[in-house]
């Protein structure tokens, strides 16, 4: 079926987005298996102040899906019965969740390491006004969503006035001791591409962003993670609009490098939903993409079930996290770039 031939549906905004789910569920992408499970990576809420471009979650300020206290309860309780060490806090805007500080002193509490997917933005949000202290004050680990470095690309793809909210956002982290190397605070930064390319790579680009945000602004931080645009959500759906949609997939086909599937964080993460539900990762949850089991696996199944040696769901998607130098949530998986002149090709604007 042509991309152009799906048709779209409403999204809550009003606009439409266009289906990609039919377009990647024949695949040649080889089976994967879980191994221990290490991470888990929680949605607590798909409302954001933010609707950015890229979004594999479409969220925006008028999504309501939020998880609910029962569930939001079950969290500490999976991490010490799984014996888990890193909870992963994602959204929408997880912050914006009224749960949110609760559940992060929970998992401290327990010895867990929390990693908060952070939009900066948030930061200067009404009631948020001491966000940063209090995750100063817990030692949550930051990755936060910064495009680029420059302002015209940074507002094109999050909106008007985003870079410099963000700007602020990192130097007031900064003043804390967030990404100064003597105080253990983590401030990750996360790079996406403007358009329907792969990232370049990842160390020379951290090299860039280190060098121009520290002599324009003062920043400092201590990674950058290069994570490509998923063919899903938002972006799928702009792809779709624009004719790029096979063009882009080709792309991740003809980039594709099977050493990266030692890495995919579908292999020690499961991905958790607003209502509980469990999927392989973020990605396979936007698509419906439930874990493989019996029924619809839950939250509290992981109370008494171990994940070890269970089957990965794929789809064609999957070759997003494996083209080139490979991308995951935790950024680019080798540093090694097979054919470069694909990688830095950008497919027809």
């Amino acid at each position: 079926m042509s991309a152009l031939q799906i048709r779209g549906a409403e999204q809550p905004d009003g606009n439409t987005m266009h289906a990609t789910l039919p377009l990647l569920q024949f695949t040649e992408f080889p089976a994967l298996r879980r191994r221990d499970l290490e991470i888990l990576q929680v949605n607590i809420g798909y409302k954001c102040n933010m609707s950015c471009q890229h979004c594999h979650v479409n969220a925006g300020p008028n999504r309501t899906e939020m998880m609910d206290a029962e569930t939001l309860a079950m969290i500490p309780q999976v991490l010490a019965a799984r014996d888990l060490h890193t909870l992963d806090l994602t959204g929408g805007a997880p912050e914006l969740h009224t749960g949110f500080r609760d559940l992060v002193r929970a998992a401290r509490a327990q010895g867990c390491k929390v990693i908060d997917r952070c939009n900066l933005t948030i930061l200067f949000e009404p009631g948020q006004e001491d966000l940063a202290e209090f995750m100063a004050e817990q030692r949550v680990e930051i990755v936060a969503s910064l495009p680029c470095y420059s302002l015209d690309n940074v507002d094109k793809q999050r909106g008007k006035g985003t870079f410099d909210k963000s700007i602020l956002g990192l130097q007031k982290l900064n003043a804390l001791g967030y990404g100064i190397p003597s105080s253990g605070l983590i401030l990750n930064l996360v790079f996406n591409p403007q358009g329907a390319s792969l990232p370049p790579d990842q160390s020379e680009l951290q090299a860039d962003y280190q060098r121009e945000l520290f002599n324009h602004f003062g920043i400092e931080f201590n990674q950058l993670l290069a994570i490509a645009n998923m063919p899903i959500q938002r972006f799928g759906s702009m792809l779709i609009s624009k004719g790029q949609f096979n063009d882009y997939m080709h792309l991740l086909h003809e980039n594709f490098a099977a050493a990266n599937l030692d890495t995919v964080m579908c292999r020690n993460l499961v991905s958790v939903d607003w209502q509980g539900f469990l999927y392989d990762c973020d990605f396979n949850q936007q698509l419906g993409l439930p874990l493989p089991g019996m029924g619809r696996p839950h939250l509290r199944d992981l109370l008494h079930q171990d994940l070890h040696g269970q089957p990965v769901r794929v789809a064609d998607h999957c070759y997003g996290c494996t083209a080139g130098q490979g991308s995951s949530c935790s950024g680019a998986s080798k540093s090694i770039i097979r054919g470069e002149s694909h990688l830095q090709t950008e497919v027809a604007k």
